[in-house]
């Protein structure tokens, strides 16, 4: 089957992102299952986080040794494989091994669809990133629409996840078996002599604050606006999980066609609306009345975060103080172990203060990023068609 090299990447990031979201859309139902409350399903959930942070800290190496091709292979279908075994686990301990492992394989996995994108971007020479993010958030909208509906049926999780994922294993080796790893742009030996683990400088700290806070807003968003939903309104599960399914179409909606807007706009200018609306869509869910204010709080949430991060990585991308992989190797690893790190965090809150306030537990970090957004470019970003 003949796909341009993005599209299979594309594709990639939307089984990713289904993968994971087949999870998350049914959290409350897991939390049933396996009979704990909000903290202790945080404490469970950590598990990826620490997964992740132990990948991304380690994988590159061996990314870099099996190549894209082979890495998406092991990784996706490593993701899909064990997430279809959670539903069959009977207690929190098996899950936290579990996901323990996925995060394993998704930390690398999301190092390597990133750097490929960007090598396919560079050979192209103009902007797909937004648009690869955007099949990401798409992915998730995908997820939670279908999982709204199937909660309303009644289908339980196992049936729900063992047929949306043994769907996607098949889509996704489809999609690779005719993937060619894009050619390597960089100076020889430049991958190998980057570090593990790029420590931010201090004038860097700007662009990783802005990037952590988006992953931030899209870690709670996803994580726990079911839940909150549920628990705040006792609503049915399918408005339950319309929350998350307005959350993740409005970012979807804004990273898939942000990019002319920076273009003429400029960073700076769009970073700051966006992350203001994230503020005003997290204020709401605090204080929302009903379960339409807060409803629109979620799709403003989901809009506001869409295209910070990415804007924040081309940021550093661009600085020349040190190489460009350093920089955005510093924003990946921080503002990644953050998506993965804040919803258990935020559980605990939960729990401790109320599921309101976790939200609010949310609101400074975003303000902090409105300041720091002046390290945003004011101007678009010059691409340069690079031939290799």
């Amino acid at each position: 089957m003949h796909f341009q090299p993005q599209y299979r990447v594309y594709i990639a990031f939307l089984l990713f992102a289904m993968s994971t979201g087949s999870l998350f859309s049914r959290l409350p139902d897991l939390q049933v299952q396996l009979g704990v409350n909000k903290a202790e399903l945080g404490l469970t959930l950590i598990g990826m986080a620490i997964g992740s942070l132990i990948s991304l800290t380690l994988s590159s190496p061996v990314i870099v040794r099996l190549g894209s091709r082979v890495t998406l292979a092991i990784t996706l279908h490593g993701v899909m494989t064990l997430l279809s075994v959670i539903p069959l686990l009977p207690s929190a301990p098996f899950v936290f091994a579990t996901l323990l492992a996925v995060g394993l394989l998704a930390g690398a996995l999301e190092i390597c669809l990133n750097v490929e994108i960007g090598r396919i971007e560079a050979q192209a020479g103009f902007g797909i990133m937004n648009r690869a993010h955007g099949c990401w958030s798409l992915g998730f909208f995908v997820t939670a629409m279908t999982a709204s509906l199937v909660r309303q049926a009644e289908v339980t999780m196992q049936v729900h996840m063992h047929v949306l994922l043994g769907l996607m294993f098949v889509i996704g080796a489809v999609t690779i078996a005719g993937m060619k790893n894009a050619p390597v742009l960089t100076t020889a030996g430049a991958e190998a002599k980057a570090p593990h683990f790029a420590l931010p400088t201090l004038s860097l700290l700007p662009l990783c604050i802005i990037g952590t806070s988006a992953f931030l807003i899209e870690g709670a968003g996803i994580d726990w606006s079911t839940i909150y939903m549920e628990e705040v309104f006792n609503v049915s599960p399918f408005v339950s999980g319309s929350a998350l399914t307005l959350f993740a179409f409005f970012m979807a909606l804004a990273r898939l066609t942000v990019d002319p807007v920076v273009d003429r706009c400029g960073a700076r200018l769009v970073g700051r609306v966006l992350l203001s609306v994230a503020a005003a869509g997290i204020a709401l869910a605090w204080i929302a009345p009903s379960p339409s204010l807060a409803l629109l709080g979620f799709a403003l949430m989901g809009a506001g975060c869409s295209a910070v991060y990415p804007m924040a990585v081309s940021a550093a991308a661009r600085r020349t103080d040190r190489p460009a992989v350093i920089n955005v190797a510093a924003i990946g690893q921080m503002a990644f172990v953050v998506f993965f790190l804040a919803p258990p965090l935020l559980g605990f809150v939960a729990e401790a203060f109320g599921i309101r306030n976790a939200y609010l537990a949310c609101l400074p970090l975003v303000l902090g990023s409105i300041f720091a957004s002046g390290s945003l470019p004011v101007g678009p970003a010059r691409r340069e068609k690079v031939t290799a």
